[in-house]
């Protein structure tokens, strides 16, 4: 029996398509405590940012993805530095529905899936990108960025197939962000250059309203 459209919850693929449509870039709150969620969170939803990622190897980061989660419902929470199936049955408890890694575990990726969870695990070269799609990744982290330059981008781009979701992290700036984006990366992460925990909340938005800008100046004609 066809399930009506009305009925049908969203993939985890049609969510993170929705969320990179409105602005494919994700805010990495590294060192975020619980207090700053909110403020934070804020003026990133303000700037048009959609994707926020609370890392694990934060204080308290259950309580900050908490927190996001129920004072922020047009964002779309999710946990990063996710190693294990635990951390990702945890982080799911606490509302957040992606899980980002450093690294390709196949478990972690089973895991995420299992419970209907965008997951995105780090991948430096083609072949562990094609065994974390194999395994079931909804996108792919390209860690660290500052290893795989542009070009490198691009040359996987080349071999993957185009529906495939490359989001490079590491050294991510308003320098080198078209950059990425021209070379065929689908958006980026972005961490301290963004946010830092002694960083004045108006410089965080400024810097999310800039790096938005530069991301969307390249939907001009070259």
């Amino acid at each position: 029996m066809t399930v009506p459209q009305a009925d049908r919850h969203p993939t985890p693929h049609e969510r993170l398509r929705s969320a990179l449509d409105t602005l494919p870039l994700v805010a990495i709150l590294r060192g975020l405590v619980p207090d700053q969620a909110l403020p934070v969170g804020g003026v990133l939803v303000q700037a048009g940012w959609v994707l926020i990622e609370v890392p694990l190897n934060s204080p308290e980061p259950l309580r900050s993805i908490e927190t996001l989660v129920h004072g922020l419902p047009l964002a779309l929470i999710g946990a990063g530095t996710v190693l294990t199936s635990a951390q990702v049955r945890d982080v799911h408890a606490a509302g957040a529905r992606w899980v980002v890694s450093p690294n390709f575990d196949a478990q972690v990726v089973a895991t995420a899936v299992s419970l209907g969870m965008i997951c995105i695990p780090g991948v430096a070269t083609p072949s562990e990108a094609f065994a974390a799609l194999a395994a079931g990744a909804t996108a792919l982290k390209l860690f660290p960025a500052e290893m795989i330059r542009p070009d490198a981008v691009a040359a996987m781009r080349a071999v993957l197939d185009p529906g495939t979701v490359l989001l490079p992290v590491g050294g991510i700036n308003a320098t080198n962000l078209l950059a990425y984006r021209r070379a065929g990366a689908s958006g980026a992460g972005v961490g301290s250059t963004l946010f830092r925990t002694d960083r004045a909340l108006a410089h965080v938005a400024e810097q999310a309203r800039d790096l938005a800008a530069v991301w969307r100046a390249g939907d001009a004609p070259a």
